[in-house]
């Protein structure tokens, strides 16, 4: 197999769906009228900083596999506070039930 072939394949992949976010969140604020982030955009954006993580490290490109990194925190820790957010919400609609 050609792995530089393979791994240029998988970077450009992986940067069409981290581009993919800011169109699902355009599309949403769009909908809404007003600025949203829904959750597809930071489902979208720890994929493809994972594919990017990924790449960078075949790359061994210090610059792109730290910003990659510190990247994949931000997107882990607002998922977090997404589903954490949902299932307080979620406990309060039983408590009135």
């Amino acid at each position: 197999m050609n792995w530089d072939k393979f791994f240029l394949i998988w970077g450009f992949a992986a940067q069409a769906i981290f581009a993919a976010r800011f169109i699902v969140q355009w599309i949403a604020s769009e909908r809404e009228k007003r600025s949203v982030i829904p959750m597809a955009f930071w489902y979208l954006s720890l994929t493809g900083g994972i594919m990017l993580f990924i790449y960078a490290l075949y790359r061994k490109d210090p610059v792109f596999i730290l910003g990659q990194a510190s990247g994949l925190i931000v997107y882990i820790r607002n998922i977090v506070f997404r589903l954490r957010e949902k299932k307080e919400i979620e406990g309060e609609g039983k408590q009135e039930a």
